[in-house]
């Protein structure tokens, strides 16, 4: 487990924050690619909302010939359903997470008033800490992703976590990660106990205008706007 906290972009909505939500990238990218989406979204200067976008670390990836990126965990292979998960890169990024969870506690952020965030590889990595959180936190918010390591996911949801408020959401004509893994994923989760809130737009491997507001909607939700 690392012991370094992860480096974070921080965009703060109000003066006084009293929720924060932790929002991850996906392959290749960094903690810039959704800090534009804040102002997008429409929300109130109270309560305020601390975002933190942070950088994965750089690392080989073997699909891509090794080429060193950002990345939350390594993918072996382009064939979805036969690869090999990097479960240690999964399960390292998760607890880096958990760290920022435990910073964001300190920081007098209430841990039902944390959210989890991510798209596609980010999303992956929201799913697997916040399902298996000692604290039951706010919400995860998963685009353009699945569960992973589903298997070992499933078995170690707590009541607790059952209960969270998950928003999932696909683009029907996504190439990278299939509409169908995306279903297989919540259709576990909902044989599980947990029920996200899904929707599906005419889009690929990308995040739609319509997609942002549905999302404002679903932080509002949250946030008792």
């Amino acid at each position: 487990m690392s012991t370094k906290l992860l480096d974070c972009i921080e965009i703060e909505t109000g003066d006084t924050c009293e929720y924060s939500v932790i929002w991850l990238h996906g392959l290749g990218a960094s903690g810039h690619d959704f800090e534009p989406i804040v102002p997008n979204l429409g929300l109130l200067a109270r309560p305020g909302v601390r975002f933190l976008f942070p950088h994965a670390p750089v690392r080989p990836i073997s699909v891509n010939g090794g080429a060193a990126m950002r990345a939350w965990y390594d993918i072996s292979s382009i064939d979805f359903e036969s690869r090999e998960q990097d479960s240690v890169g999964i399960k390292e990024s998760a607890n880096a997470v958990h760290q920022l969870v435990e910073k964001e506690i300190e920081r007098g952020i209430a841990p039902g008033n944390i959210l989890l965030a991510g798209f596609s590889q980010g999303g992956a990595i929201a799913l697997f800490a916040g399902l298996l959180s000692e604290h039951r936190l706010g919400g995860i918010l998963a685009l353009s992703t699945y569960v992973p390591i589903l298997e070992e996911v499933l078995p170690a949801i707590n009541d607790a976590n059952r209960n969270i408020p998950v928003f999932m959401a696909h683009g029907l004509s996504d190439d990278v990660i299939a509409l169908r893994y995306g279903e297989q994923s919540r259709a576990a989760l909902e044989a599980s106990g947990v029920n996200p809130e899904w929707h599906t737009y005419p889009i690929a491997h990308s995040v739609s205008a319509e997609e942002v507001a549905d999302i404002s909607t679903w932080f509002k939700r949250q946030f008792g706007m």
